[in-house]
């Protein structure tokens, strides 16, 4: 039997009685899916409570938007009959004009266990907002596909805050979306009215395949439980002029640069026998986004042992590369960055300017990584009480 999920709970157990004759927002996107792959949506859009307004976060409501840093519009959905509210716009908060019809919040959105990834803080502003204006909320949860058990990466230190990092968590958290409910508005003190709606036979070693759940890619460039794996270390690459493999078929897998002799560069990544990984040489073009249209040598990551593969540390090895290859070249993207216009992309994604001063100065991966084991230490007694699983 497939996972059932919180979306599954909410409709059909015992926890109906949240909605029951209530007005509904729903926050979603085309990931929100039940086990027969039917919408939230449309499984919310009949039944006794009344669906009112349709939100969506970034990359909207259809998920239709392919690049990141590019806000959706509000609109009306013709087949619901409802407005559709972009929370990637010029608001990233939900207004009291957006919530004035609306008794409860149910947000189901597919996490994909990264800090970065901004759904999360788009539930966290959804949070806020619920407080300030006196609405419920109610989070329907799903699993982290990459695993509830590990964590990677130091947290974020909070000088470094921003869209894509409210909250001092490591890179890899480990945690449910619920259960990042439930810290953000505990511990970093949101303070809203929400009820998590957990999950049936999930359990935290399980990655998304072993759920036994279709996979709906829940961002244009997560297409696979693949992408998802790799994306802890993979995302760092979006604060580099390099390309993460936006563009091509296999983005964050795909990493390189016009000034980069794919075979050298694999060669040494596989001299440094890092555990369950293996580095392909590749040349590549990737059709949009960085490096557009020009042909980048690099490599592909081939996850080989995904029990051993650490994504954070496989990243700050490559960079620390990259660097040795290319000395003269430039490395980091300037701003401007999820809305951030003066601190360097590397640092609001990394969490703190370590990593950057780090590789400029020539430090190995393996002494900037020895600064995490305390705080992933730290981190993990300080969820323990806000699991559900």
């Amino acid at each position: 039997m497939p996972v059932r999920l919180g979306l599954e709970r909410l409709l059909d157990g015992p926890d109906r009685k949240l909605i029951t004759g209530q007005r509904l927002g729903l926050v979603c996107n085309p990931a929100s899916i039940d086990s027969r792959i039917v919408h939230a949506s449309d499984r919310l859009g009949s039944g006794d409570w009344t669906l009112a307004a349709l939100f969506g976060p970034q990359h909207g409501f259809r998920s239709d938007l392919q690049e990141n840093m590019i806000e959706s519009p509000h609109a009306q959905d013709a087949k619901r009959r409802v407005p559709v509210h972009s929370l990637y716009s010029e608001t990233r908060e939900p207004t009291a004009e957006m919530l004035a019809d609306i008794d409860v919040l149910v947000i189901d959105l597919q996490d994909v266990g990264t800090r970065i990834y901004t759904y999360i803080y788009t539930m966290a502003n959804c949070l806020r907002a619920a407080r300030r204006h006196g609405i419920r909320v109610v989070v329907c949860d799903r699993p982290n596909p990459i695993n509830g058990n590990d964590i990677e990466g130091a947290p974020l230190d909070p000088a470094y805050a921003s869209f894509v990092g409210q909250f001092a968590i490591p890179m890899r958290h480990g945690l449910t979306i619920g259960e990042a409910a439930r810290l953000f508005n505990d511990h970093f003190g949101l303070n809203a009215a929400v009820d998590v709606v957990p999950m049936d036979g999930w359990t935290r070693g399980m990655y998304y395949d072993d759920t036994g759940l279709p996979w709906v890619l829940p961002s244009p460039n997560l297409p696979t439980l693949d992408s998802a794996i790799v994306y802890p270390g993979g995302v760092l690459f979006e604060g580099t002029v390099l390309s993460e493999g936006r563009g091509t078929t296999r983005p964050f897998e795909i990493i390189g640069a016009p000034w980069i002799d794919g075979e050298r560069f694999a060669e040494a990544m596989n001299r440094r026998q890092l555990p369950g990984v293996y580095f392909r040489p590749v040349f590549f073009e990737p059709t949009f986004h960085k490096q557009a249209l020009k042909t980048c040598g690099g490599c592909q990551v081939h996850v080989t042992d995904r029990a051993t593969y650490r994504s954070m540390r496989a990243a700050v090895e490559m960079l620390e590369e990259f660097r040795k290859e290319a000395p003269a070249e430039t490395l980091w993207r300037d701003p401007p960055y999820e809305y951030e216009t003066v601190k360097p992309p590397i640092d609001i994604l990394y969490g703190s300017d370590r990593l950057r001063k780090g590789i400029d100065a020539g430090e190995p991966a393996a002494s900037i990584a020895s600064d995490w084991p305390a705080g992933e230490a730290a981190f993990r007694e300080l969820r323990r009480k806000h699991l559900l699983y």
